[in-house]
């Protein structure tokens, strides 16, 4: 019997034959002598997407060299620096950039602060529910979306919201919670909140076990063991998810919008203030280019002084 079995035909598996019929596809869609070149090709939608961006950034450059003629309500033909002055010698842009500044520390101050235990327990329990359970809870706000999430905190905060609600059993409130800036810098960190934790989770992760267990048998604390040996080798993600949470912040509309109330406004609020309701695109544009600038300096000064961090493209620890 095992003689029979073994002269059995050999059958090509069906997914083999799907491999070679893609394989000959690519052949005649990209020859292999064009094999040196299959990076740049991999790469080309990337590159088209920020020729894109480039040319977009030229325009708006362009854009902000012109003023509105109040006349006609057109951009003027002259090319002037108006517009920068406006920009420079207004008070109120220098409080929307002073505000969205401090909105932009404090979020990752707090959010930084809320997502390192968050993500040490998610890393470190031993529980396989436990884990899967607070994976859930940091995935199901991307399903929600930033407006409905903002309308909910609008629900929670109100002046009849379910906290006032709580504080009113005993005895106090109602207080005002809303549409003001405590309340904008509240939503941003619940909003920057899980991708912190995407960004600090794969650093934990590669810390070894056995540091903290040679920590604990040197004398050191559970305190110690995580403020001398768990932060600074986490020191990458918290640097990679401190970009990305202060560049996120930074450009924020909608929460400035939707919590402020109009009146904690950020530079993105500004911005589209002066393309939609005013239809002053020299000055918008203008703004527009401050606030990429401002992003841009401020994510090189922290790459300077501190690295990339995760960022870094698998860059050594310092």
């Amino acid at each position: 019997m095992p003689e029979q079995a073994d002269r059995r035909p050999f059958r090509y598996p069906l997914r083999w034959r799907l491999m070679d019929a893609l394989e000959a596809t690519l052949d005649v869609i990209w020859p292999r002598r064009f094999a040196r070149y299959s990076g740049w090709a991999l790469i080309a939608p990337a590159l088209l997407l920020v020729g894109i961006l480039v040319l977009g950034l030229i325009q708006i450059a362009e854009s902000s060299l012109h003023v509105l003629d109040r006349a006609t309500f057109l951009p003027s033909d002259d090319y002037t620096l108006a517009n920068y002055r406006t920009m420079i010698d207004s008070p109120t842009y220098w409080r929307v950039l002073w505000r969205s500044l401090l909105g932009a520390g404090l979020t990752v101050f707090f959010t930084l602060l809320l997502a390192l235990p968050y993500s040490y327990i998610m890393v470190r329990t031993a529980r396989a529910g436990i884990r899967k359970a607070l994976l859930v809870v940091l995935f199901l706000p991307f399903f929600i979306g930033q407006v409905v999430r903002a309308y909910g905190i609008l629900i929670v905060l109100g002046t009849s919201g379910a906290l006032n609600e709580a504080l009113g059993l005993i005895g106090a409130g109602p207080y005002r919670l809303l549409f003001n800036f405590p309340a904008v810098v509240f939503g941003l960190v619940q909003y920057m909140l899980p991708f912190a934790v995407l960004m600090l989770a794969p650093a934990l992760t590669a810390i070894p076990r056995e540091t903290e267990t040679a920590a604990s048998s040197l004398g050191a604390n559970w305190i110690r063991s995580f403020r001398h040996v768990v932060i600074p080798m986490a020191k990458p993600g918290l640097i990679g998810a401190g970009l990305v949470v202060g560049t996120l912040s930074l450009t924020d509309f909608a929460m400035p919008a939707m919590l402020g109330g109009g009146s904690q406004d950020f530079i993105a609020n500004a911005i589209y203030d002066q393309f939609f309701r005013t239809a002053d695109q020299g000055l918008g544009s203008a703004l527009a280019l401050l606030l990429v600038a401002l992003g841009s300096v401020l994510a090189g000064f922290v790459i300077a002084i501190f690295g990339a961090g995760t960022l870094g493209m698998g860059g050594g620890r310092k």
